[in-house]
């Protein structure tokens, strides 16, 4: 693949990623806010049973893996036993991660989570080198410096924050429990981290399986792990059979929950085909600067203004934009990398042969 195809193809990939999770997080603000009127009796309730929600985007996202296998031309095989180890590590990993997340809300507010999701490319890095002992060129280092930085800056020097605090008529939150709920956001980001990494080091390791069948087999173990738990929860929490009787009393929601899941399944395809050709590092660069893509939007569509500290911000972060998209396809003098050399290098890896692992079972073979 020549560097200007490679180009084109992380282009598509990015317009993707974005096309589709913006119009995801639309529809998850509708699912989780909008109050649903029951036909019968007038009263109005919100959906609030996440992890329904969660089984919900899991299956359609099995299914679209599946269909997308079909029409390669990929046969499903169930993976091997090291490989489908690492299925089930990443999809307890990441049922766990959320539950973390949510329940950081309670004591910290939500800038200051957004804010600590804008460096997850730290996390992610960390765990890439100590779990397993990746290294990274210096310029992979410069990118993570610049953009965690920018981001950082931009929300910092919002001058609304402190004025929002003043007039709110919310009780403060003590010092111990802001800690507490900055080591729970923390635990969250760890776990991000590992899902991760070790997506990138399956890539790695197992050389032929693809994006799509990693995101297959993910979701086939996360939604039934999932299902478990609400099929053995239910009595203690309803979360189950009272999603059911919402869905049936409010019908109209079943038709943004199926639409939420497409759009994530969606998303997923152009996710998993990113960490398969570009690591997850490109990934988690793209998914974070999406977030500024958005505050942009905003700031010239609806007009609110930016102090200098912020526009010093937004040139940080398109710098480290600009140092991945120069230096993410390993740009040296003359010369051509094939689609394996490309991977390698995006990943911050020594190229291998390609014939490594070549006789470690898959989990996937072209249909003949």
């Amino acid at each position: 693949m020549t560097p200007n195809a490679g180009r084109i193809e992380m282009a598509v990939c990015v317009v993707g990623i974005y096309v589709c999770f913006l119009s995801w997080g639309i529809l998850q603000e509708r699912v989780t806010t909008t109050p649903y009127k029951d036909d019968q009796t007038g009263s109005a309730r919100k959906f609030k049973y996440f992890v329904f929600l969660n089984v919900v985007q899991s299956i359609i996202a099995s299914g679209v893996a599946f269909v997308c296998m079909y029409l390669k031309g990929e046969a499903v095989l169930f993976p091997s036993v090291p490989l489908r180890n690492k299925y089930i590590q990443i999809a307890i990993i990441s049922v766990c991660a959320a539950p973390f997340g949510y329940a950081s809300l309670k004591y910290i507010d939500y800038p200051t989570m957004i804010l600590g999701k804008t460096g997850k490319l730290v996390p992610v890095m960390l765990m890439n080198i100590i779990l397993y002992r990746k290294s990274f060129p210096w310029q992979k280092y410069l990118v993570v410096v610049l953009i965690t930085a920018g981001m950082s800056l931009f929300m910092l020097a919002n001058p609304k924050d402190s004025h929002k605090k003043q007039n709110s008529g919310a009780a403060p939150v003590p010092l111990l429990l802001k800690l507490w709920g900055i080591a729970l956001l923390s635990v969250n980001l760890l776990l991000d981290g590992v899902t991760n990494s070790t997506q990138d080091e399956i890539c790695r390791t197992f050389r032929h399986v693809t994006g799509i069948s990693m995101m297959l087999w993910m979701n086939v173990f996360a939604s039934t792990i999932m299902c478990v738990f609400l099929a053995c929860s239910d009595p203690f929490t309803h979360e189950l059979s009272g999603a059911l009787t919402f869905a049936a009393t409010h019908p109209r929601v079943l038709v943004d929950v199926l639409l939420f899941g497409v759009c994530g399944a969606v998303g997923q395809c152009f996710i998993f085909h990113t960490i398969e050709r570009f690591g997850a590092m490109f990934l988690v660069t793209v998914t974070v600067t999406r977030k500024m893509g958005s505050i942009l939007v905003s700031v010239f569509l609806y007009g609110h203004p930016l102090v200098l500290w912020q526009w010093v911000a937004v040139g940080l972060v398109f710098a480290g934009i600009f140092c991945e998209s120069y230096f993410g396809k390993g740009h040296r003098k003359g010369g051509e990398k094939t689609s394996h050399e490309i991977r390698g290098s995006d990943s911050g890896t020594t190229v291998v042969d390609e014939k490594r692992n070549e006789h470690s079972q898959p989990g996937i073979r072209k249909r003949k």
